[in-house]
């Protein structure tokens, strides 16, 4: 599994870049800035957890708990569903992406949540 969230965690990441850039050079002053804002703010959110997944699948190759494989999938739907409805509501103006991303945020949290159970569990807390 620490293979798949390396190749995910390099995709997610990469692609984070090529999106930045996108916005900085192609969509700055093209949308809205609000709009602009929540491009941005989906970049930031998945270049973020592409860290967090990468240093995960680093620990999983150490020791594997089912916790912290439920947190990088949590994290990889977090990232489709908030990061993917912000991208897509900044390009196409539609609003009902918008009530999408809690659910990616929720997804987010509880793939926190997910590594720290793994955390204790693994006795990484004393």
């Amino acid at each position: 599994m620490s293979q798949l969230f390396l190749i995910i965690a390099a995709l997610f990441g990469g692609v984070a870049v090529m999106l930045g850039a996108f916005a900085a050079h192609g969509l700055r002053g093209k949308l809205a800035d609000n709009l602009f804002s929540a491009f941005e703010t989906g970049v930031t959110y998945q270049f973020y957890h592409a860290l967090a997944l990468l240093a995960l699948a680093l620990w999983i190759k150490q020791s594997s708990s089912p916790w912290l494989l439920a947190s990088g999938y949590l994290w990889i739907a977090g990232v489709l569903l908030f990061s993917g409805s912000l991208y897509a509501l900044a390009l196409t103006g539609v609003k009902w992406f918008g009530p999408i991303t809690p659910i990616g945020g929720v997804l987010f949290i509880l793939g926190w949540v997910s590594l720290l159970i793994g955390a204790v569990k693994l006795g990484a807390v004393s």
